[in-house]
């Protein structure tokens, strides 16, 4: 009996080796790859209609669908989502127009109530990895943005290329151009002025966050927003992996973490390197050199199983040293915090670095998971902390 388990045993090994081998195999193809780092094809509303918001829980023409080109002629899916109190003013008016997907936003109510009013603030949604812009936490998500002014915060919201109802493949290249196309509509054709946009970012959407911000800071003239809320940020790709676990249960290739050289190789064949550590360093210094005013926010819950919360840390130390005259080592930058911090108790703790430009805050959380986080208060007073701050500053 005995060798009879343990001859189950080594096959069972066996065939387990096998998999993960072709699994390895399999994500040095880059078409593979965008499969398990984007997982796009994964919809989770197959069973409802984006175009119709109010199955989601939206009252009628609150959320107007329509679509934004990409610079390279995709049509990007996107939701314009109305501030409860401000659809209230105006509901009888937005009630009787057709509901559904409009093809010429411009003609409606809703989008001329973000145009024309100076009050309007914008806040863009980057969502993650998976899904739609109606799946998941993003519905709650939308809510706990606007919570904040419900007559004057807007949320755009869209799909990347690939994902729900867009056209095309993602890749890192293509979700930052299409993020850039979204934003220059929301600047060029809506009107807002950047001082009063706030970009948010979650999972895989914080490095397109990054990625946008570093973009339009390094324009000539540059261009700076009134700041960006970035939610369970990792710090790239390669440190990622190896930590991810897939839905917080299955590992890619933190198995293999403890082999450095095996580790390094198979590093190598990552396509997309989402490189955020770096890109908030370059976007901080070229506001500090510009004399730009910019606010950050991190957040993240230390029961993210997802993406464990150590990648805020080493994001916050990036930022820090670019802050700095002088490099500050991460052991050092722990010491700095653990005596200026301010803890919250269960609510978790805050750390706040400051220079005469800038603002990048740390907020690390008890609790709230990779996504159940999206939806709460914590998410609405870092948009509204961000738009007090702008307006303070404008004085």
């Amino acid at each position: 009996m005995a060798s009879l388990l343990l001859r189950y045993a080594i096959i069972t090994a066996g065939v387990a080796v096998g998999l993960y081998a072709t699994l390895l195999g399999l994500l040095t193809r880059s078409s593979f790859q965008a499969h398990i780092v984007y997982l796009h094809k994964i919809q989770m509303t197959w069973f409802k209609d984006l175009n119709k918001p109010e199955s989601f829980g939206f009252l009628r023409n609150q959320v107007t669908p329509f679509s934004i080109k990409s610079s390279d002629g995709g049509a990007l899916y996107a939701w314009h989502i109305l501030p409860l109190e401000l659809f209230r003013q105006h509901e009888s008016t937005l009630i009787e127009e057709d509901s559904g997907f409009v093809h010429n936003i411009e003609s409606r109510t809703a989008f001329k109530l973000l145009r024309d009013s100076p009050e309007a603030r914008l806040v863009i949604h980057m969502h993650g990895a998976a899904g739609t812009v109606g799946s998941g936490y993003r519905v709650p998500n939308y809510r706990a943005l606007s919570a904040g002014d419900p007559e004057n915060i807007h949320v755009l919201t869209f799909d990347y290329r690939g994902f729900g109802r867009s056209q095309g493949t993602p890749s890192e290249q293509g979700l930052i151009l299409d993020a850039i196309s979204v934003v220059e509509w929301a600047m060029e054709i809506a009107g807002i002025p950047p001082s009063q946009i706030v970009l948010f970012g979650q999972s895989i959407g914080t490095g397109v966050s990054f990625a946008v911000s570093e973009h339009f800071a390094l324009r000539t003239p540059p261009v700076l927003f009134a700041g960006a809320v970035l939610v369970a940020p990792f710090a790239d790709v390669a440190t990622l992996v190896a930590t991810y676990r897939v839905a917080g249960s299955f590992p890619l290739l933190s198995p293999l973490a403890r082999f450095p050289r095996l580790f390094r190789y198979l590093s190598t064949f990552i396509r997309d390197s989402w490189s955020s550590k770096d890109r908030i360093a370059r976007y901080i210094q070229a506001s500090e050199q510009n004399s730009e005013k910019y606010r950050l926010t991190l957040i993240h819950a230390e029961d993210d199983w997802d993406i464990p919360w150590h990648h805020t840390e080493i994001l916050f130390w990036n930022a820090v040293n670019a802050m700095s005259t002088q490099n500050v080592s991460y052991e050092e930058l722990e010491r700095k915090k653990s005596e200026s911090k301010t803890y919250l108790g269960a609510a978790g703790s805050i750390m706040e670095w400051r220079t005469q430009h800038g603002i990048v805050r740390e907020e690390i959380l008890k609790t709230g998971l990779h996504d159940v986080v999206m939806g709460n208060p914590v998410v609405s007073m870092a948009v509204m902390r961000i738009f007090a701050d702008t307006c303070l500053s404008t004085e």
